[in-house]
C-alpha cells in the first residue's frame, strides 16, 4: 500500500511572497511519515504517570508541557491525555508494552494527522494573525490547543532560537490550515522545503 501525505499535490517548493533581498526567511514545510498515538489514562486508573518512563523520557503530568529526546516527544494535551509523535516507525510495540491497556486507551494517529513545520524568526508573528492565544507565552517545549482561521490546531514548540514550530490539525484541514498559513506568511517572505 502506497502511503500518500496530506499535502502531497498542495505543497509546492520554492520561494513566496515579499522574499527578495531576505536572508532570513521563514521556512515552511510538511512533516511527514511520524508516528502518532494518543494516550490516554482511565479515569478508574491508579498509575501515577509521573513514575513511568518511556524510552528515557518521563511522562509528564504538568499542563502544556512536552517532553522529549531525539526521536520522540510526548505532548500534554489535556488532564490524562497525551500525543506521543515520534519518528521511529515501529514504536507500537513498545507503546503498547509500558502503557498497560487497563489503565491506557492509546490510539494510532499517524495517517489522520496533517503537520506543518514552521521555522524562522516570524513563525509567531504568522500564528498571531489567525489565532487568539498569547504567543509570548509560548516558549520551547510547550504545546497548545486552539484554532487558526476556525480550524482546530495542536501547537508544538520545538525551539525558541530560531523560533521553530509544529502544526497538527486532521488530515482532511489540512489543506486549508496550508493555504491560511502560507498565506499569513506571503508578508514576510518565505521559503517552501
Amino acid at each position: 500500500m502506497t502511503l500518500i501525505s496530506p499535502l502531497e499535490n498542495i505543497h509546492k517548493k520554492g520561494f513566496f511572497g515579499n522574499y527578495e533581498n531576505k536572508s532570513n526567511l521563514i521556512k515552511i514545510k510538511e512533516i511527514k511519515n511520524l508516528a502518532i498515538f494518543q494516550i490516554v489514562q482511565y479515569k478508574h486508573s491508579l498509575i501515577q504517570v509521573n513514575d513511568i518512563n518511556f524510552e528515557s523520557i518521563k511522562i509528564s503530568n504538568e499542563p502544556l508541557k512536552v517532553t522529549n529526546n531525539e526521536e520522540i516527544r510526548i505532548l500534554w494535551c489535556g488532564p490524562k491525555n497525551w500525543l506521543l509523535v515520534s519518528k521511529i516507525k515501529n514504536i507500537k510495540d513498545n507503546i503498547y508494552k509500558i502503557f498497560n491497556k487497563n489503565d491506557f486507551a492509546i490510539t494510532d494517529l499517524s495517517h489522520s494527522r496533517a503537520i506543518i513545520e514552521l521555522d524562522g524568526n516570524y513563525s509567531k508573528e504568522i500564528l498571531k494573525k489567525g489565532c487568539p492565544y498569547n504567543f509570548n507565552e509560548l516558549k520551547k517545549d510547550i504545546c497548545i490547543n486552539s484554532v487558526f482561521n476556525g480550524i482546530n490546531i495542536t501547537i508544538d514548540m520545538v525551539d525558541d532560537n530560531p523560533e521553530k514550530l509544529r502544526l497538527f490539525t486532521l488530515r482532511s484541514f489540512g489543506e486549508s490550515l496550508y493555504h491560511s498559513i502560507t498565506d499569513a506568511s506571503l508578508e514576510f517572505g518565505y521559503e517552501a522545503v
